[in-house]
C-alpha cells in the first residue's frame, strides 16, 4: 500500500474529512486531497506533521504487515511457513528501501536549495 492510501485510510478510519485534516495541517483542502491522491509527493517534514495528527509513529507509514500462512498438508506445511517468511524479509527490505529513498530525495532537495543560495551569495559579491 503506498503512503498516500495510508493517509487516506487512516482518515477514513477517524471519521474525518479532507477539510478537518487539512485544517490541522495548516494547508488547504485541495493541497491535502492531492497528498491523498499521490498527485503530490509527501516530502518528511509533512509526513512528521500527518503522523503527529493521527497520533501515530511515522515508521507506520512503511510498515507492511504480512501474516504467515498454511494452505494445508503435512509436505506442503513447512515449505509454506518458509515462503510467509521469506516474504516478511522482502518487505521488510522493500520498506527500509522506501524510507531511504524518501530520505536520499529530501537530502537532494536540500542540496540543490543549499546551491542555489551559494550561486545567489555569489553572484552579490
Amino acid at each position: 500500500m503506498k503512503v498516500c492510501e495510508k493517509i487516506k485510510r487512516l482518515r477514513q478510519e477517524k471519521g474525518w474529512s479532507q477539510e478537518e485534516i487539512a485544517n490541522k495541517l495548516n494547508i488547504s483542502t485541495n493541497a491535502y486531497g492531492c497528498l491523498e491522491r499521490g498527485d503530490t509527493d509527501v516530502n518528511l517534514s509533512r509526513l512528521e506533521e500527518i503522523s503527529a495528527v493521527f497520533e501515530i509513529d511515522i515508521v507506520d507509514f512503511f510498515e507492511k504487515k504480512t501474516g504467515v500462512f498454511n494452505l494445508g498438508g503435512t509436505q506442503n506445511n513447512q515449505q509454506n511457513w518458509c515462503n510467509a517468511y521469506q516474504s516478511l524479509d522482502y518487505l521488510q527490505i522493500k520498506t527500509e528501501l522506501e524510507k531511504q529513498q524518501l530520505l536520499n530525495s529530501e537530502r537532494d532537495k536540500e542540496i540543490a536549495y543549499l546551491k542555489e543560495i551559494i550561486e545567489l551569495m555569489k553572484n552579490k559579491s
